[in-house]
């Protein structure tokens, strides 16, 4: 437990210091062009795509998990230290997050905001104005602060790195292939499964974000947008990252026609900085937390 903590810190330093590696051999990349080869809609026959999802779910997994689930169980001790951080680093993604984001900001021009902002979501952004872009792109970012980092920690905090491991293969696969239209049956089980990993993990971000904003004075704010706002998005868990942090800096998440998030105290250009703070500190402190907690838990044993 005393190296698991080791590794968390290690991991994220790791993360900070070099980012995600553009590169066709990253984990992740390999895990993502295999989901591309099995889960294409059509290719089985329809009473069978459920079944043949669940099943390219499972062997997915097991995949993914093989080489992390060796480094946990078998590796000598300074072996383990050595790969777990960069292992776990593979299954979150803090500074990328930071850096889409800021492409997405800092991009010369609407038209290049746009086209920065339709590869973190699945929206049409080729007419949306910039506000609409910039919800878009911290959209992408207070959600995935679940998705991206507390929950790789969380699972990695109970399981090591094959917890890590199986969730960021749910994660992806769900990226990929959880959405209603001709990919619904064959992503149903990701779907789910992607739903289930998140739940908690989702609400322990959520408490942390509360208590941040209400050392800042802005509780009341975070907590009103949460208990109006967070059900209006599609799925239980994206919905309270997103309109904690929307109450809490005072800015309005919105996808024209579907849904918006919190209220417009301020413009996304003016409360950037704090949404990029937020996530931040929920980070630093959710990290923190575990660190310690695994500290004390851990004696001798590395798993």
């Amino acid at each position: 437990m005393v190296a698991a903590a080791v590794v968390v810190a290690a991991s994220l330093l790791v993360d900070r210091l070099i980012g995600d590696p553009h590169s066709r051999c990253h984990p992740v990349a390999l895990l993502g062009r295999f989901i591309g080869w099995w889960g294409v809609p059509g290719r089985y026959p329809a009473g069978l795509e459920r079944a043949c999802g669940a099943a390219g779910a499972v062997l997915t997994i097991s995949l993914f998990a093989a080489p992390f689930l060796v480094v946990q169980f078998v590796a000598p001790r300074c072996l383990y230290l050595l790969l777990a951080p960069f292992l776990l680093k593979a299954c979150l993604a803090w500074r990328s997050l930071e850096e889409h984001t800021a492409a997405v900001v800092q991009a010369p021009g609407i038209d290049a905001a746009r086209a920065q902002a339709g590869m973190l979501v699945s929206r049409d952004t080729a007419s949306l104005e910039r506000e609409h872009v910039l919800s878009a792109a911290y959209e992408s970012m207070t959600e995935n602060l679940v998705d991206s980092i507390i929950s790789p920690l969380f699972y990695f905090g109970l399981f090591d790195l094959a917890g890590a491991a199986v969730f960021r293969a749910v994660n992806t696969m769900d990226a990929m292939l959880g959405y209603r239209d001709e990919r619904l049956r064959i992503g149903w089980f990701a779907a789910h499964a992607d739903d289930i990993a998140n739940f908690v993990p989702a609400r322990i971000a959520g408490a942390i974000l509360l208590a941040y904003f209400a050392a800042k004075g802005r509780a009341l704010p975070a907590w009103r947008a949460l208990r109006r706002d967070a059900k209006k998005r599609p799925g239980f868990n994206g919905g309270i990252p997103m309109a904690i942090i929307a109450g809490g800096v005072g800015v309005r998440f919105e996808k024209p026609g579907v849904y918006a998030l919190g209220d417009d105290e301020r413009t996304l250009e003016e409360g950037g900085a704090g949404i990029v703070r937020a996530v931040r500190a929920a980070v630093i402190i959710f990290a923190a937390i575990e660190i310690a907690a695994l500290f004390l838990l851990g004696s001798g044993s590395y798993t």
